[in-house]
């Protein structure tokens, strides 16, 4: 298969709500948007990033899953996750799911939360502790 794209979408009643808060705290930018779907893209990366926001009872969905999303984590890798902290967590009052902290497997991170109860793990890598430095692939 070849993939010319790869995106989650978030299944939503709060369509314009989830879309604006992406695009307020992460940088996300419109590139389509109907009452029902919103397409977001946050570029001046490499590679550019995609995310959906989508009405849980739109037609496309199947019955038996129109339902909010659950159980879902986005992870954003930043260069500097105190200083995203402090934005997002001090300075923009977003909920603090799980306080910043350094994990041994390597990440210092902290957990917030979109207006839908899904979870945003913003992570800068740090070195992991030898006992699982291991566990690592090697570069491809």
């Amino acid at each position: 298969m070849k993939v010319s794209s790869f995106y989650p979408v978030i299944l939503t009643d709060q369509v314009v709500g989830t879309a604006a808060f992406y695009v307020e705290h992460f940088g996300f930018e419109k590139v389509f948007e109907a009452d029902w779907y919103v397409s977001l893209k946050m570029s001046g990366n490499n590679i550019p990033f995609e995310l959906a926001i989508l009405d849980s009872a739109h037609s496309t969905i199947p019955d038996r899953y129109r339902t909010r999303v659950s159980g879902l984590i986005l992870n954003f890798e930043v260069d500097d996750v105190d200083a995203e902290y402090n934005r997002l967590i001090h300075e923009a009052k977003l909920p603090l799911e799980l306080d910043i902290r350094s994990e041994d497997f390597g990440q210092r991170h902290f957990i917030t939360s979109d207006p839908n109860g899904v979870l945003i793990d913003v992570i800068t890598v740090i070195p992991p502790t030898h006992e699982f430095s291991n566990q690592y692939a090697k570069e491809l």
